[in-house]
C-alpha cells in the first residue's frame, strides 16, 4: 500500500508572491482587452462616442495600467532563488 499523502502546505508569503507574479503576467492581456473596447463603440452620432472621448479612455486605461503595474512591481519581492550575480 502507498503511504497517505500529507496535506500540501504553502507558506502564506510565498503563495501571495506567486499570485502577485500571476497578476503581473496578466497585465498585458488585460491591457489588450481594455484597449480593444473602443473598437466596439459606434462612431460619432446621437448614440456613439466621439473620437476625443475614445482617446481620453485609451489614455486613461494606459495611466491606470501604469499605476497598477507600479503597485505590483513595488509589492513584488526579489526571487530568493535567483543569483543576482548571474545577470539574468
Amino acid at each position: 500500500m502507498r503511504k497517505p499523502r500529507s496535506p500540501l502546505f504553502l507558506e502564506r508569503q510565498s503563495y501571495r508572491q506567486r499570485r502577485v507574479r500571476d497578476a503581473a503576467r496578466m497585465m498585458p492581456f488585460l491591457g489588450t482587452i481594455l484597449w480593444g473596447v473602443p473598437i466596439l463603440w459606434a462612431g460619432p452620432g446621437p448614440h456613439g462616442v466621439s473620437t476625443s472621448k475614445a482617446m481620453l479612455y485609451i489614455f486613461g486605461v494606459w495611466l491606470a495600467l501604469s499605476l497598477v503595474s507600479l503597485v505590483i512591481t513595488l509589492w513584488l519581492q526579489p526571487d530568493s532563488d535567483a543569483d543576482p550575480s548571474e545577470g539574468g
